[in-house]
């Protein structure tokens, strides 16, 4: 099926991996079911039926060799837009690092699974504050992965760097499953007031019940994040194949273009692509220093 739409289509926010236990220790029992491997040829089927044109790889684990590999994926298939890789943001030679995997390929964005830091307030570390500041000479997005009880030092991380781009994975991964909206809510408003913050409308169904979800458990929490930040910051990410263990690629693209079925073509537009094309500058050359 060929895409007939004016914008590009991307999948802002999807996975590949190589899978081990040892590696991918945070794919526990409740995940099972995704403990295997998932390369691009077992997305490929997928994308093609949405009419997906690009996606935007994201990190699964804490290490260059990961980043790496993503980038040579990259290099390999024209559907891989973008990488989000991980980076040691804390170590003096960050910029050196950068430098040297912007030149590997279309790294866009760095991002570090700052949820599973014991220490809540990792964000504001002056080390990780300075690899913060690395990204702008490169043009690099930083991508937030947090739980909801992190918004708060989130908003005083992000008004740090007025100037650098960030984007909020997950909606904030508020507590769906319990049907809990505040004070998720009321700190998603706050961190939306800043201008260069966007955010993915991703691994939402994850956070429900993943047997017996509803979209009616999840309409509140999009209506929040429209609210917030409206169409021009919210792109789409399937966050595949993590999604897979409570909903297809094909169903989680469905509830989104229903979800977003009454706004303006070009409002659908901007979450369904371009937003994700400009944030992550797809098909863009490599800003190097």
């Amino acid at each position: 099926m060929q895409n007939l739409s004016l914008y590009l289509r991307i999948d802002a926010h999807q996975h590949f991996w190589r899978y081990t236990p040892e590696e991918y220790g945070w794919i526990d029992e409740s995940m099972q079911s995704i403990r295997r491997d998932y390369l691009p040829e077992n997305l490929q089927l997928s994308t093609q039926q949405c009419d997906i044109d690009r996606v935007v790889s994201v990190q699964a684990r804490q290490t260059l060799d990961e980043t790496r590999w993503l980038l040579q994926l990259a290099s390999m298939h024209e559907m891989i837009g973008g990488v989000v890789g991980w980076v040691p943001l804390v170590v003096p030679e960050i910029r050196d690092v950068l430098e040297s995997l912007v030149r590997q390929g279309p790294l866009r964005a760095v991002r570090h699974v700052l949820q599973d830091e014991a220490d809540s307030g990792y964000m504001l570390r002056s080390d990780f504050n300075r690899g913060i500041s690395a990204l702008l000479e490169f043009g690099l997005v930083y991508d937030i992965l947090i739980f909801e009880h992190h918004l708060p030092q989130t908003i005083e991380f992000v008004d740090r760097h007025p100037q650098q781009m960030f984007v909020l994975d997950h909606i904030g991964k508020p507590h769906i499953r319990d049907g809990v909206i505040s004070p998720w809510r009321e700190n998603i408003r706050s961190l939306a007031q800043r201008p260069n913050v966007h955010c993915k409308i991703s691994g939402i169904v994850t956070e429900g019940n993943h047997e017996t979800w509803k979209k009616s458990e999840l309409r509140p929490y999009w209506e929040t994040v429209l609210a917030a930040f409206g169409p021009g910051r919210l792109m789409f990410g399937s966050d595949w194949p993590v999604c897979l263990v409570a909903t297809t690629y094909q169903e989680w693209f469905d509830v989104v273009t229903e979800q977003i079925s009454t706004l303006s073509e070009s409002e659908r537009g901007a979450i369904l692509g371009d937003t994700a094309r400009r944030i992550y500058r797809i098909d863009d050359p490599p800003k190097c220093s």
